[in-house]
This record gives C-alpha cells, sequence and structure tokens, in this order.
C-alpha cells in the first residue's frame, strides 16, 4: 500500500508547492495523491509529473496520507524524492 511507502520513505515532500518545486528540479522519484483531494489544485503538478514519466500513484484519504507523513493535518499530495 501507499501510505506503508510514505512512512518508509527517507526523503519526502508534503504539500503542492513544494512538490510543484522538486518536479521542477527533477528531483521526484514518485508521487502520492489522496483521491479526495481538489485535481484541480492538482493539476499543474499532475501535467508535470507525467511529462517527466513520475509513477503517480492513489491513496483514499488525505487525513490518513497526512498522518502516515506524521503531520497532524491532511495532505493532498506527497513526492517522494530521488
Amino acid at each position: 500500500m501507499s501510505y506503508e511507502k510514505v512512512v518508509q520513505a527517507n526523503e519526502r515532500i508534503v504539500g503542492t508547492k513544494q512538490t510543484l518545486k522538486a518536479l521542477e528540479e527533477q528531483q521526484v522519484k514518485e508521487l502520492i495523491i489522496a483521491d479526495d483531494a481538489d485535481h484541480g489544485v492538482l493539476s499543474k503538478v499532475l501535467a508535470l509529473a507525467e511529462d517527466q514519466g513520475v509513477p503517480i500513484q492513489t491513496v483514499d484519504s488525505m487525513k490518513k496520507l497526512g498522518k502516515a507523513c506524521g503531520i497532524d493535518v491532511s495532505a493532498a499530495i506527497v513526492a517522494i524524492k530521488k
């Protein structure tokens, strides 16, 4: 499951702005996106990830994704760094 990947990742980036910056710097190995996130907000990130061939996994809950990252708030997107 992708939540386990997030927990086990040595370096991860949480949030849309930080993920976009990391993608622009080609530092992302994989993206994890919550199904209940607003995909309109994530569209620029998703387009750039697809252009770079970065694998995109989905999980069902922003709340659970935030918890897997060790934060007390929801997370729409997490990037696992190369």
